[in-house]
């Protein structure tokens, strides 16, 4: 993967001009003034992305699914063969955030590398991030307050977790965030950089313990065990739905390009973020699966627990042990959320910047004080509440809604990727590129992004009634629905896709940092 700025790229930027890689000459060149400070170096670009990932987050909440879905095998080789898919997704995904760095991302770069209809294009794509994002943020929360009345009912056994709880629970963390982001900018940048030794060491400590600790461990040749208790006949299916712990794990990576704003050397350190984010996830979680996978005493007793992984640190190190190891996974889950309420806030200042959303004049005006979009942090911070809300009556109608989180951002990942193919020798390639290879990464990213939506919106149990039917097609039939709906009736005769505001000494005179 090239750093060299190809020659393309050089007269975009002016030849040899030591500027090429100066962030506000890239920024005044597409079209934008200086409005965000630049706090980001190359660690904290990648620390946004590697905590959303969040691997502890994702393997303790899916886990079971994948318990069921296919067992140690698809666990274990299905992680290995998605990571490496991913990875090409996460690419390819670098090589356009490499020439168009801006918190816009994705529906910028969408609309930039259209040849026609860039509006629309540029329109779906930031709906489709917009709803992805926030129904992370939901999920994430949900995730924790799940855990955090785990770790409760191990502490206080007469506490009963319920639905209402996990609701109020999961309202109060993601209003805490929003605070953070609101007030404590500076300490959001630091705590994204302890995140990730948070998550590192804490993989550490886990998976330390699940060696060292417990009596009994499966043979090596467990790994090979599966297991199909989907309820559906077809074994191959099964294990095909067993993919998705790796996927609903593998989100949210576009946060280093949504920060590219507020990263110094962006065109090279967003890219690098992304990429880096995701490899060093796939080898840790690789780690972490096993440790797990190995633990396991009883399969059918870990597998039909409310919390398989909880019962694997019970069955193997005691409750004593246990709940220690479960504040690390919480205090996982918590920098997940709040690298990804602040991930989405930059999403939505930039989507409201081109007057894509209702009131984008309000969302997109920054703090003086902080030089942060907070009014988009809260706007975030509501639609995210929103979401939970329905998770007071039904638990199934929550998963509905926040499923379509993984789908949304996956479609939203693929649409510049397949411009960017679409476009061919015309694509001028940032200062990391993928030089000869950024087609085929580019084809096996967008291939393997839409093999795993279909995943995603099949039946996931059988028989399928009304709490087990996958409600994640409709969901984004609806998300779809609306967009289309606004965009027939008004949007396209306002969007046109990402607007600019003069040339570069217009903007770069309207600079507020």
């Amino acid at each position: 993967m090239s750093q060299r700025t190809t020659p393309s790229r050089s007269r975009a930027h002016g030849g040899a001009d030591p500027n090429a890689l100066d962030d506000d000459a890239t920024l005044h060149a597409m079209g934008y003034p200086r409005k965000l400070t630049r706090r980001f170096q190359a660690f904290d670009n990648f620390a946004i992305s590697f905590t959303i990932i969040n691997i502890i987050s994702g393997i303790f909440s899916g886990f079971g699914f994948g318990l069921n879905a296919g067992g140690p095998s698809i666990l274990v080789l299905g992680w290995i063969g998605v990571s490496i898919m991913v990875l090409f997704v996460g690419a390819a995904m670098a090589e356009v955030a490499s020439a168009y760095p801006t918190s816009g991302a994705l529906y910028f770069s969408a609309g930039k590398l259209a040849k026609r209809h860039k509006g629309a294009w540029s329109w779906y794509t930031g709906w489709l991030n917009f709803v992805g994002q926030v129904g992370g943020t939901a999920a994430t929360g949900y995730a924790a307050a799940t855990f955090i009345q785990a770790f409760i009912a191990l502490q206080w056994p007469s506490y009963e977790a319920s639905g209402h709880r996990t609701v109020l629970i999961t309202a109060l963390i993601i209003v805490l965030q929003g605070l953070a982001n609101t007030y404590t900018v500076q300490l959001v940048a630091v705590l994204n950089r302890i995140s990730v030794w948070w998550l590192l060491s804490g993989i550490v400590v886990i998976v330390s313990a699940l060696i060292v600790i417990p009596d009994h461990h499966q043979p090596a040749s467990y790994v090979t065990h599966f297991a199909n208790n989907t309820g559906f006949t077809s074994a191959l299916y099964g294990g095909m739905l067993g993919l998705l712990v790796t996927s609903w794990t593998f989100t949210g990576f576009d946060g280093s390009f949504h920060m590219s704003e507020e990263t110094v050397r962006a065109t090279v350190n967003a890219p690098k973020g992304i990429t880096r984010a995701i490899g060093y996830s796939a080898i840790a979680g690789l780690l972490l699966m096993l440790a797990l996978v190995y633990s396991i005493r009883d399969y059918d007793r870990v597998a039909g627990a409310n919390a398989p992984p909880v019962q694997i640190l019970i069955d193997g190190l005691g409750v004593g042990t246990a709940k220690v190891l479960l504040l690390i996974v919480i205090g996982a889950m918590l920098f997940c959320g709040l690298a990804n309420l602040t991930s989405n806030t930059r999403q939505i200042f930039a989507f409201s910047r081109d007057g894509a959303m209702p009131g984008s004049r309000w969302w997109h005006s920054v703090s003086p004080r902080t030089r942060t979009p907070v009014k988009a942090v809260w706007l975030a911070v509501g639609c995210s509440l929103t979401l939970v809300v329905p998770g007071w009556w039904s638990h199934t109608a929550f998963t509905a809604i926040v499923s379509v989180n993984v789908v949304g951002l996956f479609l939203a990942y693929a649409v510049p990727i397949l411009l960017r193919l679409r476009l061919g020798d015309e694509f001028q390639p940032g200062p990391w590129h993928l030089g000869r290879w950024g087609r085929p990464v580019g084809i096996v990213a967008v291939t393997w992004i839409v093999l795993s939506s279909v995943l995603f919106m099949l039946p996931q149990a059988s028989p399928v009634t009304v709490d087990s039917f996958n409600y994640a097609p409709v969901a984004l039939a609806a998300v779809l629905g609306v967009a289309t709906v606004w965009w027939f009736t008004s949007a396209r005769r306002r969007f046109h896709g990402p607007v600019s505001y003069g040339r570069p000494d217009e903007v770069a005179a309207m600079d507020l940092v």
